[in-house]
């Protein structure tokens, strides 16, 4: 009988032990599952997001889309990170992307889950030990009492700091909240604080987390002077309960374009001897935009520097490209290109392109139109949420009656029809970039 005790006993641990999860496997369900394979995000290959980020994290095919597989994201991979390097946490995006808290001042795009709550810490902790242990897809080598840790994480957001005196300006939308599920995109004018001309070779930003953009407007010499915003006052152009603020909407039309960001952190540099016109006494228009879908308030907050430079005779001054296409439908559960094309009046040498569509954009493609090279690709973007921005060492020159095109590529997954509109559930399509005379 004793025997018999012993061998069930035997039977059953080895049972257990056939039936405990691995580490990984404990990953993926209660984290990958969960917060990341669901749908618009990275659940499969028909997500309309996929084409921006190329990763499936479905539980069949996680672990080898994880495993020592380059990102997309430039950034991380200039910096030799992985998805997942064994042994390396921190060289491993997805232990950055999930950390809250994580130091790094690198442009890595948004921590993930993007507009849901973040991973408690006992998770996060659970997975840097497991990518130390190196990352295995068997075995426990991490305890599991961990994942036990319902921690909520506080958001690591230091001030940036501010330009050495004399060497620039900062101007800030100081902290403010957004409501549970709800966007909130508003406007800021503010003044610069530079009393004569200034030549900008430089231009920083810094947002708290769950940003959609950052955009620094000025306003055209047609503006009518009852739409020239109040200083200092936050425009809001959603009213609480949702619906558009027209009042606050009416200034968007004379708005040019001056600078613009859609990641938490960039640090813009312009072609040595060309910098950015900012008049004597400017007040700017900022506009930040936060999508919040969890449960709870959130927070958000931006800083700007603009870093100055001499002006000599060598100097070129960098002019903005700003070319919007506010007439195209797109029909519902089919996927539709887009093409406008745009033209310049006189010579120009492009220096920077960058794109910007909202979530139904699965790629940006920008030629040249006109001349001996028309439609010549010049400019690809596969990630609407952290488009590519291509400074270019040989500027692209173009004669007058030349100019760019557009060819947008949206996916409509859904039941009705969209147009071009101002919040994430409608679309836009616009080339954002500099030039400088020929």
């Amino acid at each position: 009988m004793i025997l018999f005790v012993a061998s069930l006993l035997i039977v059953f641990s080895c049972n257990y032990e056939d039936k405990k999860q691995s580490s990984f496997e404990q990953i993926q369900n209660q984290i990958l599952t969960t917060s990341c394979a669901i749908s618009g995000c990275h659940q499969s290959t028909s997500d309309p997001s996929f084409l921006q980020h190329g990763l499936v994290l479905e539980r069949s095919v996680a672990y080898q889309n994880l495993i020592d597989q380059k990102p997309k994201n430039n950034n991380a991979l200039t910096d030799g990170l992985l998805l997942i390097k064994p042994f390396k946490s921190e060289e491993s995006l997805l232990y950055h992307k999930l950390n809250f808290a994580s130091h790094h001042q690198s442009d890595y795009g948004n921590k993930m889950p993007l507009g849901l709550p973040p991973l408690y810490v006992g998770q996060v902790e659970f997975i840097r030990q497991w990518i130390e242990a190196g990352a295995p897809k068997d075995g426990n080598p991490v305890d599991e009492k961990l994942l036990q840790d319902k921690t909520v994480p506080e958001e690591k957001f230091d001030a940036l700091p501010p330009p050495p005196a004399g060497k620039g300006f900062q101007v800030t939308i100081p902290e403010f909240e957004v409501a549970p599920n709800f966007e909130r995109e508003l406007f800021l004018y503010k003044k610069i604080g530079n009393t004569q001309d200034v030549y900008v070779n430089r231009i920083e930003v810094k947002m708290r987390q769950n940003s959609h953009h950052f955009v620094l407007y000025d306003f055209n010499g047609q503006t009518p002077p009852a739409l020239i915003p109040q200083l200092n006052v936050i425009r809001d152009i959603r009213n609480p309960n949702g619906s558009n603020n027209v009042f606050n909407m009416l200034p968007m039309a004379y708005h040019t374009y001056v600078s613009g960001t859609q990641t938490p952190y960039s640090d813009f540099r312009f072609p040595d001897n060309v910098v950015l016109v900012i008049s004597a006494n400017a007040a700017l228009d900022m506009n930040t935009h936060y999508v919040n879908k969890s449960g709870t308030p959130i927070k958000g907050e931006v800083f700007m520097n603009l870093y100055t430079a001499d002006y000599t005779a060598a100097t070129k001054v960098a002019k903005p490209i700003n070319f919007g296409n506010q007439n195209f439908n797109l029909p519902p559960k089919q996927r539709t290109l887009i093409t406008k094309s745009f033209a310049f009046n006189s010579s120009v040498k492009i220096i920077s392109l960058t794109s910007h569509t909202h979530q139904l954009g699965e790629q940006f493609v920008i030629k040249i139109n006109g001349g001996p090279r028309n439609g010549e690709v010049i400019y690809t973007s596969t990630d609407w949420h952290h488009p590519q921005v291509i400074n270019y060492s040989t500027p692209i020159v173009l004669n007058a009656g030349e100019g760019l095109t557009s060819e947008i590529t949206y996916n409509n997954v859904k039941d009705v029809a969209v147009k071009f509109g101002l919040t994430s559930e409608d679309e836009m399509g616009i080339i954002f970039g500099y030039y400088i005379d020929n």
